[in-house]
């Protein structure tokens, strides 16, 4: 793993949201009520973006189908409920996965992340 320079502190005010990339990832960068958070920008579930995903009780809720993970940990909170009865059956199309969350730190005033070797 290594410590990845990846945007300017400044640029991330509260609500904002940042993808970044990082070799092949998309890293997506939240300031939720003054904390940072850096977590995969691809739902584990069918692979969409969480760019647009809302945020509830500490989660990162897809904005497709619906599935949240903890945004300190990447624990599953619900998985694909979304649309109702049809939900479930492409709930059986993806294993429920974790999300990745990178650890992260502000230094000199930029954000650094902590990103596994690919």
């Amino acid at each position: 793993m290594a410590w990845t320079k990846v945007l300017g502190a400044d640029a991330l005010t509260p609500g904002a949201r940042e993808v970044v990339k990082v070799g092949d990832r998309k890293i997506l960068l939240l300031n939720h009520e003054n904390q940072l958070y850096a977590v995969d920008n691809t739902c584990p579930h069918l692979k969409m973006p969480l760019t647009k995903g809302k945020i509830e009780d500490g989660a990162i809720v897809c904005s497709f189908h619906r599935s949240a993970f903890d945004l300190k940990n990447g624990e599953v909170k619900t998985w694909c409920p979304f649309p109702p009865v049809v939900g479930k059956l492409l709930s059986m199309v993806s294993a429920e996965k974790t999300l990745p969350v990178y650890p992260l730190r502000v230094e000199e005033g930029s954000i650094f992340i902590d990103v596994p070797s690919a």
